[in-house]
């Protein structure tokens, strides 16, 4: 199995944990289980300082973080990266690999790797062996608070801005509306275009097999989570009741072994979310494993971090791209990849993670609520 390894020594001298209020979305947005609603989900940022005067960055950072991972790492010890990783890991096991407390060790990753990239003074997807600098992406968006004509036209501009694969959300409390839905989008997008639908684990697996039947001749690319994500014997039943719509799951587990699972079972397009995986490198072994078993695979979390790791899958392997939600973060930052035909092309001039959320903006605009420093002990 893939598995990052370098031997230089990190030590780290300070953090600035950056809190602000809510970016609030321009539109309320609204899956089929009732979830999101106007606010993006960020909440903080951090900066974290090295001893050789390097400095990483991360968008996405909680309290959670903050509590568990830097009174562990501000001590002045010394380790390389794998043993940070295993250090830090030994520390939230008994949290289990589901737990907010997993999810930091993938973030810790990527501030490691951001700090050893700078140190080779090579970009952070480069020096992970990139041999390109684009992602190729799909588009989603299409909240369940539209109405049948908004979703059309949000669908034909995404196609028109170069996309050729476009997602939206099913599982209203009306079948037939999200049938209508389907059918209006097929007809105004035409046959060459991929059409995907998120159910966000609305149905039970009767249910599912109702929709999926019911939506064959829209030839979709896939539906997404129409079962709660863990009910692995419930994807099972799916496949062995003749579900020919293939079925995507992943952005909810958080380790490579549920991947796994996951083929096992009968998935077809697998879905690891990058802010959300235990390992980061969790997604390179999830996309090896779906060349190996014939899947498809499919990056999801937020583009702007979500390019960073496209930059090392093939075209046909895509990452996302939910607008509704990531757009107004992405109005908030710094050298984010820039979004053209359907790819994200990152800055090729900056050492690490060239991504840094906009501080000035945020405090111009009465959303920044706290600056905390945190030193070695």
């Amino acid at each position: 199995m893939f598995r990052y390894n370098f031997d230089e020594k990190l030590s780290f001298r300070k953090a600035i944990y950056y809190e602000f209020d809510p970016i609030k979305l321009p539109k309320t947005f609204q899956d089929g289980t009732g979830g999101l609603g106007q606010f993006a989900p960020e909440r903080g940022c951090i900066e974290l300082h090295d001893s050789e005067g390097f400095v990483a960055h991360y968008l996405a950072i909680d309290k959670t973080f903050i509590h568990t991972i830097l009174p562990l790492i501000l001590t002045g010890e010394s380790r390389s990266f794998n043993e940070w990783r295993n250090f830090l890991y030994w520390k939230v096991r008994n949290s289990g690999s589901q737990s907010e407390k997993a999810v930091c060790l993938g973030k810790m990753d990527t501030l490691m790797l951001d700090l050893l990239a700078q140190r080779k003074n090579m970009p952070l997807h480069r020096f992970l062996g990139a041999e390109k600098d684009w992602a190729k992406a799909y588009k989603g968006g299409g909240s369940i608070l539209l109405d049948d004509s908004e979703l059309v036209d949000d669908m034909q501009r995404y196609v028109s801005e170069g996309y050729t694969t476009v997602k939206f959300k099913v599982g209203s409390d009306n079948m037939e509306r999200d049938l209508q839905r389907i059918d209006k989008v097929r007809t105004a997008l035409g046959s060459d275009i991929e059409i995907a639908v998120d159910a966000n684990q609305k149905w039970d697996v009767q249910t599912a097999v109702q929709f999926a039947e019911l939506t064959e001749s829209f030839n979709l690319a896939w539906l997404e989570e129409p079962i709660h994500a863990n009910d692995m014997n419930g994807i099972k039943e799916l496949k062995e009741r003749g579900v020919k719509v293939p079925l995507a799951f992943g952005e909810s587990m958080r380790i490579n072994y549920e991947f796994e699972i996951y083929a096992e079972k009968g998935v077809d397009v697998l879905q690891p979310s990058v802010g959300r995986m235990t390992r980061i490198d969790d997604l390179i072994a999830i996309r090896n494993l779906s060349r190996e078993k014939n899947l498809r695979f499919m990056s999801g979390g937020r583009v702007y971090l979500c390019a960073l790791f496209g930059t090392l899958f093939n075209e046909d392997e895509l990452i996302e791209f939910h607008e509704p939600i990531s757009q107004p973060v992405c109005e908030y930052a710094l050298n984010i990849p820039e979004e053209r035909n359907g790819r994200f092309y990152l800055p090729t001039n900056i050492p690490g993670n060239a991504q840094r959320l906009n501080i000035e903006k945020l405090e111009r605009d009465g959303l920044l609520k706290l600056k905390q420093y945190f030193y070695n002990n």
